[in-house]
């Protein structure tokens, strides 16, 4: 297993639709199992493959007592809203905002091996299983914000502080990296 590097907003990967994955094996297993120490060593709640440069389906969670991983997910959420919540990521770092979501959320895929996964839950639970299927769509949280929030996001983002913040983040991860998926990996890699 080796901790992975972690793209940063700007980074077009992270904006692209991830593709379903179509082969399983050994390649995906570590994956999933590089996914999950690089999130554990960055302190993450959760991580989508589009956040180390691999254009698939798959994301990792740990939360509230909560960890795994699911392949290929497809998500229903409830009409109820849950209250406003502070939430981040672990690509756009140094930022935080209260985000909208539904209360609830449910989670169907497959594992590595390709048996069926189910993962179902409320409040931070549901806002991570939301928050990483966003990522496989090529969607960021603060896509889901609006007015002024959204306004200060964009602002913060373009300023050179963000740029210091997030240059500093990288040079402090890259300091554990010890391998990446890159091109020809898994399906096209990073494509």
């Amino acid at each position: 297993m080796a901790v992975l590097q972690i793209r940063i907003v700007g980074d077009p990967v992270l904006r692209s639709p991830a593709q379903e994955v179509t082969e399983f094996g050994p390649e995906l297993a570590r994956l999933v199992a590089d996914m999950e120490e690089t999130m554990r060593d960055v302190e993450g709640a959760g991580l989508a493959a589009p956040q180390v440069g691999v254009g698939l389906r798959v994301f990792t969670y740990d939360i509230d007592g909560h960890a795994g991983y699911v392949v290929n997910p497809v998500i229903e959420v409830s009409d109820e809203r849950q209250p406003l919540g502070s939430e981040g990521c672990l690509s756009v770092p140094g930022l935080g905002y209260e985000t909208g979501r539904p209360d609830r959320a449910r989670v169907r895929g497959v594992d590595v091996d390709g048996n069926p996964v189910e993962v179902e839950g409320t409040g931070m639970l549901a806002r991570c299983l939301q928050h990483e299927c966003d990522h496989l769509d090529g969607r960021l949280y603060i896509d889901r914000l609006a007015g002024e929030p959204r306004k200060d996001a964009m602002r913060r983002i373009r300023a050179a502080d963000f740029n210091r913040v997030s240059g500093s983040t990288v040079a402090s991860r890259a300091e554990r990296v010890g391998s990446a998926f890159g091109r020809g990996a898994l399906n096209g890699g990073g494509r």
